[in-house]
């Protein structure tokens, strides 16, 4: 999820440990709590400080080690311990729950959305990602914000309301689940130009009724399109490259960053007066009939890198291309 709705999760985990007797019964009980679950929440995403280094080890790590089994005690652990060494009163395993639970939820609501987690490692590097929930979900942020709302304005006691608001979030992903599921089952039987082996993968937005949708055929074509409101409709289409250049373009640090984190990567080739134009773009973000996530190499014509770029354009960028593709 984005790092605002990691904030108010927080914030709501925060609230909902105040059905603990033993964090209620301290003065500064609900202060301590606030700063582990909120700290818990947001630990995770400290990789994005990669971005320092390169694009290339931001986009290869974050989400991966940060997000493992070993790194959820870790956070955990470390917060809890900074927190208790503040609060000194307070037991610290009261505090270590909540800041433990804090940091699981963060890895696992970010399971949920498209671009998915290592969560699985050390057992599997495999990236999991369910696409269920778009990164940024304007229900569960809004009801968050409601119950933060009424809990500070004092119209209702927190032991009330973030359970009444957890026990509905755990209602609204298991009906997304199910959803999801459905959809993704009935898919080939909706899609009236399916052939043999296609496969499709529905991917979440910020609509409760859009799903944006990637078909894979055999023959390696992508096939981009909607889900909206029950109709179906096709928006693009695409035909990876195959070329000696994108097989060397492999070995650039950039693509390797880019290929680690991508199902669906498709390469193109524009030869240029001085050499090649590799672009690899991810299929399934598509704004503004662009590919914003991509990883592009220039190389002259013995394939030697000369320039190179990975990461997200920026709307500059966009219409900068979007211009030049349309003379």
């Amino acid at each position: 999820m984005d790092t605002g709705t990691h904030f108010v999760f927080g914030l709501g985990l925060g609230g909902l440990a105040m059905v603990d007797p033993v964090i209620s019964s301290y003065d500064y009980g609900a202060v301590a709590i606030l700063l582990g679950t909120v700290a818990g929440s947001n630990a995770p995403d400290l990789d994005s400080l990669l971005r320092l280094r390169s694009n290339a080890d931001y986009i290869k790590n974050h989400r991966g080690l940060s997000h493992s089994f070993p790194a959820i005690v870790g956070w955990a652990a470390a917060i809890t311990a900074c927190v208790s060494l503040i609060f000194r009163d307070i037991p610290w395993w009261h505090i270590g729950f909540w800041v433990l639970l804090s940091v699981v939820v963060h890895v696992f609501i970010d399971l949920f959305n498209s671009y998915g987690t290592q969560a699985f490692r050390p057992l599997s590097r495999q990236w999991v990602a369910w696409n269920i929930i778009h990164i940024f979900d304007p229900f569960i942020f809004s009801t968050h914000l409601l119950a933060i709302l009424l809990w500070i304005s004092g119209f209702a006691s927190p032991t009330v309301i973030f359970p009444i608001l957890y026990g509905m979030l755990a209602v609204y992903y298991i009906w997304r689940t199910l959803v999801h599921l459905n959809l993704t089952r009935r898919m080939p039987t909706i899609d009236s130009s399916r052939e043999n082996n296609d496969r499709y993968t529905l991917m979440p937005t910020v609509s409760l009724y859009r799903w944006n949708l990637v078909k894979q055929s055999e023959d390696g074509t992508y096939h981009i399109g909607e889900w909206d409101h029950g109709k179906l409709k096709w928006l693009d289409s695409m035909k990876c490259d195959v070329h000696p250049a994108l097989d060397a373009s492999k070995e650039h640090e950039d693509v390797k960053a880019f290929l680690s984190v991508t199902p669906f990567p498709c390469g193109q080739v524009t030869r240029q007066s001085w050499g090649y134009e590799v672009r690899w773009v991810d299929v399934r973000y598509r704004y503004r009939k662009q590919y914003p996530f991509v990883a592009v190499v220039l190389m002259d014509f013995s394939y030697s890198p000369l320039q190179s770029f990975v990461g997200w354009l920026s709307d500059e960028r966009l219409e900068k291309r979007l211009r030049m593709n349309s003379y």
